[in-house]
């Protein structure tokens, strides 16, 4: 394999590892930002190099973070000389970002990296209508992060030549052109045979995702105002419909955490599409979803990083078990509980844990983004780890399946398409969607579902998942002032700008108004 720059070596040798793939015939292309391989692709080794692009979709960083962190559930506040990482947290809460922003930047490259490869696979002569399906899964997948986050998509053609600069498709454009990618693997593929590969269900789920947003992406104006066509809802209830046809279910009562456990592979009956971790191989280990708000002083030692915002906290329903609490093999062994952790942290053994201190481990719902003390901030654990006897834990390959796509997810999404006057034939409500949710989780059934009542819904299901930036600007909240930012920042800010080593390399790419 000959090494063309750092960057396309470290990817090709993270496919070797990871699928036994092979980079050949490499020849330097600019594509946006930074040089990729654009070797000739095989088939189904090639796909299996696709897939392992999806694996940055576990990192804290790029692109989970850009979803996440200019929110109102999360943040990452400076704790002394910790986490001051020249500002790139806090602007991201700010919405100070510019089109240097370095997670902005790298969140660009890995995304487009995986549009080329998919692209490479999908324009192999010979590759079967199941390997092209799933190819055209990722390809959509990852073009729909690239267009709901930049607003842009540049596309090269992989016969092109290397000194051709990359097409790019407007946000409307490249919107037509993922659901026609999620339509030819609709028909393509069946029903799953594992989380980790691409299925029927899985296409219908993201046709469901992109119709619910098609107003967002066809907008004549970045950020709104937004015209939900009813024939755009229709197809969100109809896709939603037939992905509850092929059998998947939200857990049951007092089961709601168990979607996220170390055993959830197995026993999760709500994941229609993740990247599945081994005790031999985590190619997208999850421990970062915890370790990245747990103290030090912990187990495991976490990077006393992440908090949510206390007013996101207090929106929930105190009887509502996504909230969190007790888990069963965690809590009794490890002291750590699920969900939000507020107030007194415990260890193994039910220790009473301290700062570095000495002071008494007291998470508080107060934190300052720019001088928060170590103990500062609600901590939240979504994914979780699985502790030894002991209490203690090794989580160097947390077998937690890294979930993308979940059948709640779809529930809630029908039930907003109907809020938005779209049409069951089945005949559900939205009301009775979100109560058949919220009732199981122990919080009150509702009267009535408006805007309000439905995003905060998403927010109580979905927390920390990665939506909540999609959904807001959906909600057309997105820049609203929230806890540490004071004042409602620009309608521009609803997409990011387009990174300026990308913009220099390219002369088709334009940048994004208000950068």
């Amino acid at each position: 394999m000959k090494n063309i720059t750092l960057k396309i070596s470290a990817i090709c040798a993270t496919g070797l590892l990871l699928t036994a793939t092979s980079c050949t015939k490499l020849n330097e292309t600019v594509y946006g930002s930074k040089s990729i391989s654009t070797g000739n692709a095989g088939s189904a080794s090639d796909l299996n190099g696709v897939y392992a692009q999806l694996n940055g979709q576990s990192n804290q960083a790029n692109t989970y973070a850009l979803q996440e962190h200019p929110t109102d559930e999360m943040m990452g506040p400076t704790r002394g000389t910790d986490w001051g990482d020249f500002g790139t947290w806090r602007k991201l809460h700010t919405h100070t970002w510019d089109a240097l922003h370095q997670q902005i930047s790298d969140t660009w490259d890995e995304l487009n990296t995986g549009v080329y490869r998919a692209t490479q696979v999908i324009n192999t002569s010979g590759v079967s209508p199941q390997i092209k399906g799933e190819a055209s899964f990722l390809r959509a997948y990852f073009m729909w992060q690239v267009v709901d986050l930049y607003g842009q998509a540049p596309f090269r053609d992989p016969a092109a030549p290397s000194s051709e600069n990359p097409k790019v498709y407007n946000r409307s454009d490249a919107t037509d052109f993922i659901i026609k990618d999620l339509e030819l693997a609709e028909s393509s593929l069946g029903a799953a045979t594992s989380i980790g590969k691409a299925s029927k269900a899985a296409a219908e789920a993201m046709l469901a995702k992109v119709y619910l947003n098609k107003a967002v992406y066809k907008a004549t104006a970045v950020g709104g105002p937004f015209t939900f066509a009813k024939a755009d809802m229709d197809k969100v209830i109809g896709y939603a419909n037939s992905v509850a046809d092929a059998g998947y279910q939200i857990e049951p009562a007092g089961k709601y955490f168990q979607d996220f456990a170390w055993d959830n592979t197995e026993k999760s009956q709500d994941i229609i599409f993740g990247i599945i971790n081994t005790a031999t191989n985590a190619p997208a280990n999850t421990h970062n979803r915890w370790r990245m708000g747990m103290h030090y002083n912990q187990s495991p030692s976490g990077w006393n990083g992440f908090t949510t915002l206390a007013d996101f906290y207090n929106n929930f329903d105190p009887k509502d078990e996504r909230r969190g609490g007790d888990y069963p093999g965690l809590t009794a062994l490890n002291g750590l509980n699920t969900g939000f952790l507020v107030g007194q942290q415990y260890g193994p053994g039910h220790k009473a844990l301290t700062t570095r201190g000495g002071a008494p481990l007291i998470f508080t719902p107060k934190v300052d983004l720019n001088y928060s003390t170590e103990a500062q901030g609600i901590r939240v654990i979504k994914y979780f780890p699985k502790p030894n006897a002991d209490g203690s834990v090794n989580d160097d390959n947390a077998t937690n399946t890294l979930i993308i796509l979940r059948y709640a997810d779809v529930r809630l999404m029908k039930a907003e398409a109907i809020m938005r006057g779209g049409t069951d034939p089945k005949g559900e409500t939205a009301l009775s969607i979100v109560n058949s949710i919220r009732v199981p989780r122990g919080a009150t059934a509702l009267t009535t579902v408006d805007e309000k009542a439905m995003l905060a819904e998403r927010g109580f299901e979905l927390y920390y998942e990665g939506w909540r930036r999609n959904d807001q600007i959906r909600f057309g909240t997105f820049n609203n002032p929230v806890d540490q930012r004071p004042n409602a920042s620009d309608k521009a800010r609803t997409v990011y700008p387009i990174p300026q080593r990308a913009v220099d390399s390219n002369p088709n790419l334009k940048q994004n108004a208000g950068y």
